[in-house]
């Protein structure tokens, strides 16, 4: 894994490539070039479908749509619009989120090799601070740029005081923790994680603001409006499964409407940094 930082005023801090521990880098780089042929072809087809579309289906007892690519293939990321599923969607129940509808909405699904211990994966994710420094392709700029500048773990929501990356043994299920991060637009803002589900084959958690993202001190999202959850699910003793959905809320501010690819390259940013992959490593999911 090479050690490269988005910007040059990084240098010195968390780099992109100290990520997953000893995880490999399991997508070269013309693997990724798939990315940008699924989009390609997600978007022909809203073209040329009329038919509606069945929205997103976590790994939850039933078939997940998408559905997991091979070992060797590149992850599947798909988006929906309000058009393709409905003002009123209602995520699926095993997510909790109370809220329906949404403004943005992107899944990513993938198979991933690692052959250590599930704390190492539940060591990774407490790993607060490693988020500084995660990249991700601005298509406004045209450049790859850091996406978290800064983060951190806080002792609780009403002290708000920093403290040191969650250990293994405090992310147990039911578990509910919070950190701050600093986004390189939507500036410093305070979010839950829930440890919804903890065990040797199967980690799922989810993530939501629980303060206000503003962009320029205009408010953009709301509590709670900014969710996603992550399901890892060991298929064998060397295979996890990996399924994301990031939503925003269907009364998110238009600043951040109608901008499906930049939606699309930050869920892959998280998915790279979980897996072990150089968040800033070519080609982007989307241009």
């Amino acid at each position: 894994m090479r050690a490269k930082s988005c910007a040059p005023w990084f240098r010195g801090t968390v780099t992109c490539a100290v990520l997953f521990l000893a995880l490999p880098a399991v997508y070269p780089v013309q693997v990724a070039q798939r990315f940008q042929l699924s989009l390609a072809a997600l978007q022909a087809a809203r073209i040329t479908d009329s038919e509606p579309q069945a929205g997103p289906q976590p790994p939850c007892g039933r078939d997940r749509i998408p559905p997991y690519p091979g070992l060797d293939d590149s992850p599947i990321v798909e988006s929906w619009s309000k058009s393709d599923l409905g003002r009123e969607w209602r995520p699926a129940a095993c997510t909790s989120w109370a809220a329906v509808g949404f403004t943005t909405l992107v899944v990513t699904a993938a198979r991933f090799r690692y052959t250590s211990q599930v704390d190492g994966l539940v060591r990774h994710i407490g790993a607060i601070s490693e988020l500084a420094g995660m990249c991700y392709w601005s298509t406004t700029h045209q450049r790859w740029q850091t996406l978290v500048v800064e983060a951190h773990a806080l002792n609780s929501l009403e002290s708000g005081q920093r403290r040191e990356d969650f250990e293994p043994g405090e992310m147990i299920e039911g578990k509910i923790l919070y950190f701050e991060q600093v986004d390189n637009l939507s500036g410093k803002a305070i979010y839950r994680m829930n440890i919804a589900e903890a065990s040797a084959d199967r980690v799922v958690f989810d993530v939501e603001n629980v303060s206000t993202l503003r962009y320029h001190f205009i408010p953009i999202l709301h509590p709670g409006e900014m969710q996603s959850i992550y399901f890892l699910d060991r298929e064998s003793d060397s295979v996890w499964r990996f399924y994301s959905i990031v939503r925003t809320g269907k009364n998110a501010n238009g600043l951040i409407a109608g901008n499906e690819s930049s939606s699309v390259n930050r869920a892959v940013a998280f998915y790279r940094y979980l897996v072990g992959v150089p968040t800033d490593q070519e080609p982007p999911a989307a241009r």
